[in-house]
């Protein structure tokens, strides 16, 4: 090295240093924050969902009680008519199926079953008048069945 030379005096070409990670650029915050409302927006929908079809698991969990307690006597029948109008009041408010009964009723369950209503119309006025006849004209597994189908097609 020569102190008289300029040339030796100088050094290399360098890089500038680079940016640390932090703070990030501002497109990064406007990502974060789109996220964090995407996220926040469909944890809310799940929960609204939830709590709407609230009365649909607690149906389904009395339907399950009952097919383990099947039996053909008119007091099982009552109890799934009454588990098919706290459903029906629940998912039709507007149309107060709670106070319908015999016909009224049979033809409000029909007129709202997801599938097969010709097959099922005498499946339902069995499962109906067996209710509150002294014998029963309907096998509980078929009403269980329709049951099933019913409260199948009413979940939101």
């Amino acid at each position: 090295m020569n102190p008289q030379d300029p040339l030796s005096q100088l050094r290399d070409i360098h890089l500038p240093e680079t940016g640390g990670f932090w703070p990030p650029a501002p497109g990064w915050w406007i990502l974060a924050i789109a996220l964090v409302a995407m996220l926040s927006a469909l944890i809310w929908l799940f929960l609204q969902r939830r709590k709407k079809n609230r009365w649909y698991r607690s149906a389904h969990a009395e339907l399950t009680r009952l097919e383990r307690s099947a039996t053909a006597a008119p007091s099982w029948f009552t109890q799934l008519n009454t588990l098919l109008k706290q459903a029906a009041r629940m998912r039709y408010p507007d149309q107060h199926p709670e106070a319908l009964s015999g016909d009224a009723w049979v033809e409000f369950l029909l007129a709202t079953a997801p599938r097969d209503r010709v097959a099922s119309r005498p499946v339902v006025e069995a499962l109906v008048h067996s209710s509150w006849q002294p014998t029963v004209s309907a096998e509980p597994s078929e009403a269980l069945a329709f049951a099933r189908l019913w409260l199948g097609g009413q979940k939101c």
